[in-house]
């Protein structure tokens, strides 16, 4: 094998690990640059935002939920990130990028990534999106939890504060931190309690009782009927009204209070978010 052979075979090693295109693109981006690598980088990099371009209009409707969270537990992330098939969407090499856009985002909130989106199209051969992301600090003593359900197609962040500073070190709070974690991913709360729910989904929610109450009954009847149905709506909207998963004799509020009352603390569950993949963002 000549020298030049080994040379050209190791400018084409490098390229492809500096832009993840394949191997005949990587020879061709050399051959037209006269082997400059950082001229062929420059020729994949063009191509590739091309083929991203040309791609952007055709749907991407599967994906996965991510989610990262940095050392100390005070800093995380969920993910949305798009593509167009279900196979890409199981893909460890999707899943791989996922992951990592995730780290990136806690690391830097204002980090830009549509150099590595786009490379990610030009390596998987599909429109990738990043459609939504979100970032969450704890303020003052507490902890973040994340938890991606089998399949990445449903992901959930909590933060769950405390007033003592090393309770979310004890492992009684980060079992607690988990099994709220399941809890929102399993039954799908609104928000944290009855003061969180948008006013209108609570009145459009009255009309409908309202409208199924006989005609006839004495209108403080029917609000009596009404407000008894409105109870058993928070109890699936509010994830303090829930029936714990593990043990449906007990409420959300009621685990925390157990749980506050054994570690000898108050806490509280500031915030949630969960993610599905495809689902309407309706703020």
């Amino acid at each position: 094998m000549s020298t030049a052979t080994v040379i050209d075979a190791q400018l084409v090693k490098t390229l492809r690990e500096k832009t993840n295109a394949g191997l005949m693109e990587c020879k061709r981006a050399l051959t037209e640059t006269g082997g400059d690598l950082e001229a062929a980088i420059d020729v994949l990099r063009a191509k590739g935002a091309a083929s991203a371009a040309k791609k952007a209009d055709r749907e991407a409707k599967d994906g996965v939920i991510a989610q990262a969270i940095l050392p100390g537990a005070k800093v995380g992330v969920l993910v949305e990130v798009n593509c167009e098939t279900d196979f890409v969407a199981k893909n460890d090499s999707f899943r791989a990028f996922t992951d990592d856009i995730a780290r990136k985002i806690a690391s830097d909130p204002a980090v830009d990534l549509e150099s590595e989106r786009v490379a990610a199209v030009q390596k998987i051969g599909e429109n990738v999106r990043i459609r939504r992301s979100a970032r969450v600090e704890v303020t003052g003593h507490g902890s973040l939890a994340a938890y991606i359900h089998t399949g990445s197609k449903v992901g959930v962040l909590v933060e769950v504060g405390s007033e003592k500073d090393d309770t979310a070190t004890k492992e009684e709070f980060k079992q607690l931190v988990r099994d709220i974690t399941l809890q929102i991913a399993a039954a799908n709360p609104v928000c944290v309690d009855r003061t969180q729910v948008p006013a209108a989904l609570a009145e459009r929610e009255r009309a409908i009782y309202r409208e199924q109450v006989p005609p006839g009954k004495p209108a403080e009847m029917v609000e009596k009927i009404v407000e008894g149905k409105m109870v058993k709506f928070y109890s699936g909207a509010c994830l303090l009204d829930q029936a714990f998963i593990k043990n449906p004799d007990h409420t959300i509020a009621q685990l925390l209070a157990a749980k506050s009352k054994e570690l000898g603390d108050t806490l509280v569950i500031r915030r949630f978010l969960r993610y599905m993949v495809g689902e309407e963002i309706t703020a």
